[in-house]
């Protein structure tokens, strides 16, 4: 029998639902030193006054302060009784206030004192920190480190914080654990590792029970060990309608499914459920999917156990690219985004459900509702930032041309505390981006007519505007294969491209037409890559035997490599922004002998450009 979801509702309706499902919260006592991040499950007292006794505030000498009185220049007065103290010391008894040793005139054993002493002063009277039994914290109060040296202060060596039980189930027979390479058709088991650092950011203590294979049984019995131990249930694959998703005939057999599909994408297959009154919630297998779920569906239902769980941080910030959206659910898309100027953008990220990488280098998302059918580019819309706002302002857009280089580039920038997203979209869409303000800078490579590279087309496409070219390297360009091809032997030889724009393209073209060859003769020339990894992997799986790519690519994947071309690769950035301290980081960064370091191990690179700059005009 074909399965069917039970029901598909909207998300709405799904976020009321779980008001009926709550997650027990179960405090637990734990040392003091290992509870910051953590919640408080109850307020915390002090176990003695801080000080207890009173104590001298500074160097000086212990006085009854009604024994200075009328001391002045004109009449001082010699103290019957006082007391030498320190800063720190106990204040004796009968002693009210602590004179400083340089305000007083000492002769052997005498003291004499030219001012009154005022009761108290330079004494720290008992409890003036905190009293014996007062409250520090209160309930439901997020542990800082402020709080911690605090609290071991006032006697308190452990601490009851809120928490949660969950049980982490993954399903699926072609799972295998992470160390192992998967074979084909074989998937490494990584949801529940990501949902155990989400839940235990939320104040969850996470089990991870055992890879569940695809049968029934088995399933169901893990299911059940885990809602008996446990305050709440994810278990991971198993959602959608396929002939060995088998989570939610599990959930139902051993409690009740209450929902099987929202409206949400990625991660319409979700499952809300109930066993032993404990809520189970089914996550598709997709990572995207997955962290959507966690994000949407896991995070709201444990905000609403009474946990205090913080909302993201929104900016409004100008797309880049238009967004289309199927009407009737809502859409959560992965964006980078940074401040260009005083004015934040967003750039939309894959939005495939199985690519993990698009959450790696994204730092902020968008939800488009179920009512609307996308955004155009330009819109200024609500974008919900993943990393602190601080953070977000370290964020480089680098739109354009692909090189292995950048992350590279990227890991060095971040000792500067500059955080680099590059965007491929070829050389022409790196130009497209810089003229639209889209980015901060634009990694181009592109020939013209007269054997220039890059500022024809800068002149002529952002003409009057002031541009500084930031040389990366001269670079090897030519055809990968398994087996020595030459960019002759193409006509006929299945082939992998770049995209159109970019400047690998268009060298290619120039040089099949200096050679004579038709792209029509060459089978796979529109088949598409966005990056030179691409291309290189392309040709090791055999889906094609040749592309072109640059040679860092080739020797990465142990593949032949025949030069065709040497190429100025250079980042276009306004002028206007190179004083902002995260381009002159970036400047920073190419210009260090490790990036020439880098450019040499990796192959196929020329440093003579490296650092150098040209402006345009």
């Amino acid at each position: 029998m074909v399965k069917r979801y039970l029901s598909v509702i909207s998300l709405e309706q799904a976020l009321s639902l779980l008001e009926t499902v709550p997650v027990s919260l179960t405090p637990e006592t734990i040392p003091l030193e290992v509870s910051a991040g953590r919640i408080t499950a109850r307020p915390v007292f002090a176990t003695y006054s801080v000080p207890e006794v009173h104590l001298a505030a500074m160097d000086g000498i212990a006085v009854r302060s009604i024994d200075t009185t009328g001391a002045s220049e004109q009449s001082p007065v010699t103290l019957p009784i006082a007391r030498r103290v320190n800063t720190g010391n106990v204040v004796p008894a009968g002693y009210d206030a602590v004179i400083m040793i340089e305000d007083v005139w000492v002769d052997g054993d005498r003291f004499t004192v030219r001012k009154p002493a005022s009761p108290w002063q330079h004494v720290r009277p008992a409890g003036e920190d905190i009293a014996e039994s007062e409250m520090v914290v209160p309930s439901y109060h997020r542990i800082r480190p402020s709080d911690i040296g605090a609290l071991a202060a006032y006697g308190v060596v452990s601490i009851d914080v809120l928490g949660f039980r969950a049980g982490l189930v993954p399903t699926g027979s072609e799972l295998v654990p992470p160390g192992t390479r998967p074979g084909p058709g074989q998937v490494v088991e990584s949801n529940t590792r990501m949902a155990a650092a989400w839940l235990t950011g939320l104040g969850g203590r996470c089990t991870r029970y055992p890879l569940t294979p695809d049968d029934p049984e088995k399933i169901r019995d893990a299911m059940l060990r885990a809602a008996e131990a446990n305050d709440l249930v994810i278990v991971s694959a198993g959602s959608s309608a396929g002939t060995k998703d088998f989570s939610a005939d599990a959930i139902a057999s051993l409690g009740e499914v209450l929902v099987h599909g929202v409206a949400i994408k990625p991660g319409k297959p979700v499952i809300i459920g109930r066993i032993l009154d404990k809520p189970v919630i089914g996550m598709p297998g997709y990572p995207l999917s997955a962290l959507t779920v966690l994000r949407e569906i896991v995070t709201p239902l444990i905000r609403l156990s009474g946990m205090p769980v913080p909302e993201p941080v929104i900016i409004p910030a100008r797309l880049t690219a238009t967004l289309h959206s199927e009407a009737g659910s809502d859409e959560f898309i992965l964006l980078a985004a940074g401040r260009v100027g005083s004015s934040w953008v967003a750039t939309p990220l894959s939005r495939g459900s199985g690519v993990q990488m698009s959450a790696v280098r994204s730092n902020a998302y968008l939800q488009v509702i179920s009512s609307l059918e996308g955004y155009e580019a330009g819109e200024v819309v609500p974008v919900s930032l993943t990393v602190s706002p601080a953070e977000a302002e370290e964020a480089v857009l680098i739109t354009g041309s692909h090189d292995p280089v950048l992350d590279h580039l990227a890991e060095l920038a971040k000792k500067d505390h500059v955080e680099i997203h590059s965007i491929h979209v070829g050389s022409m869409g790196g130009i497209i981006a810089l003229k639209r303000n889209d980015c901060h800078a634009a990694t181009i490579h592109l020939l013209a007519p007269d054997g220039d590279y890059n500022v024809p087309y800068l002149a002529k496409y952002l003409p009057r505007e002031e541009i500084d070219l930031i040389g990366l390297a001269m670079r090897e360009q030519g055809i990968v294969s398994r087996s020595g091809i030459s960019i002759d032997d193409l006509p006929g030889t299945p082939f992998i491209n770049r995209q159109k724009g970019s400047g690998t393209r268009m060298l290619l073209d120039h040089e099949l037409g200096s050679r004579g060859i038709s792209p029509e003769d060459i089978p796979g020339y529109d088949r598409e890559a966005t990056t030179h990894i691409g291309v290189a992997l392309a040709v090791k799986t055999g889906e094609a035997e040749a592309g072109m790519c640059v040679y860092s690519a080739a020797k990465a994947l142990g593949l032949s490599f025949v030069p065709v071309a040497s190429e100025r690769y250079e980042l276009a950035v306004r002028r206007e922004f190179s004083e902002d301290p995260r381009i002159r980081a970036l400047l920073f960064a190419i210009r260090s002998p490790r990036f020439k370091e880098i450019l040499h191990a990796l192959g196929g690179y020329d440093d003579s450009i490296t650092g150098v700059l040209r402006r345009v005009p």
